[in-house]
């Protein structure tokens, strides 16, 4: 994990990961509920039995305990259990070789997560997706992400996205990952509805509140979800995007309070970080 960066990012259920990212997420969170049960779990009995259906094994964990008692789980995902039995192993005996009668397992090098008191640390996003059984997850956290959501944006109809993102995993994604960003607390009604038009996203006002179009839900996600953006690099011409992976960089904010009634506009700092420097 150290090869990645010094400090792990937060875990977006929406985000377009690669295959080794360092990433963080809350072990009380919802969606690491099945990997919290595996680190939480004692007196787990023993069934040496079970190896005798290997390619029914989809993960295997250990527990790593220093002098003070304090515990960590590596959770690793048993591929090169499957890798190992649909290949014929030789070893050489005496001057002749032979075929390997016996069922071998191939341990990998390092885990894909590992887990501690508090938090869960990713070094495989597909690996932590698959032994978390993360689709269920984010579809079983629908209603609870949309009452979350719901307290800070109570100027939104949620009914259809609601609707819709429970039987549709992308918008169950990107609603697990609104409600991860806490970030929308302080999102302008009027800033909203205009980046929804400038982005193609169809809502209407009904009784006060914004109401999402039939066929738009997931369109208006990826706007709270800041997927969706216009850029007018050519003049005149206006081109719209939709961003499957992105980070965040900076932030300006309009400051008013002078005494001739302008505002000041103030830039948070972006690191001047070389770009090759996350090109792996």
């Amino acid at each position: 994990m150290g090869q990645r960066s010094a400090n792990p990012i937060p875990y977006q259920p929406s985000e377009l990961y690669g295959s080794a990212e360092h990433l963080c997420l809350q072990l009380q969170d919802n969606l690491a509920e099945q990997v919290r049960l595996i680190h939480q779990a004692t007196n787990v009995p023993i069934d040496t039995a079970v190896l005798s259906k290997p390619s029914e094994i989809f993960c295997y964990f250990a527990y790593l305990a220093d002098q003070q008692g304090r515990r960590m789980t590596g959770i690793r995902r048993s591929t090169q259990f499957k890798g190992v039995l649909k290949s014929r192993l030789v070893r050489l005996f005496t001057d002749t070789l032979k075929i390997v009668e016996d069922k071998i397992f191939k341990l990998d090098q390092d885990f894909d997560l590992l887990v501690s008191g508090s938090s869960v640390y990713i070094l495989r996003p597909n690996g932590f997706e698959f032994v978390g059984r993360l689709q269920s997850a984010v579809l079983n956290s629908v209603r609870a992400n949309v009452r979350m959501i719901r307290e800070d944006l109570q100027y939104i109809d949620f009914a259809a996205v609601e609707d819709y993102a429970s039987s549709h995993p992308r918008a169950a994604r990107y609603l697990a990952s609104i409600r991860v960003q806490k970030e929308t607390r302080n999102i302008d009604k009027q800033a909203l509805v205009r980046l929804c038009r400038r982005t193609g996203v169809a809502i209407k006002d009904v009784a006060g509140k914004v109401t999402v179009e039939p066929g738009h839900v997931l369109g208006f996600l990826e706007v709270l979800d800041r997927r969706r953006y216009e850029v007018e690099l050519v003049k005149d011409v206006h081109e719209r995007f939709r961003a499957s992976s992105r980070h965040r960089l900076g932030s300006r904010t309009m400051v008013g309070g002078s005494q001739d009634g302008t505002q000041k506009l103030v830039t948070s700092p972006i690191p001047m970080t070389s770009s090759e420097e996350t090109d792996y």
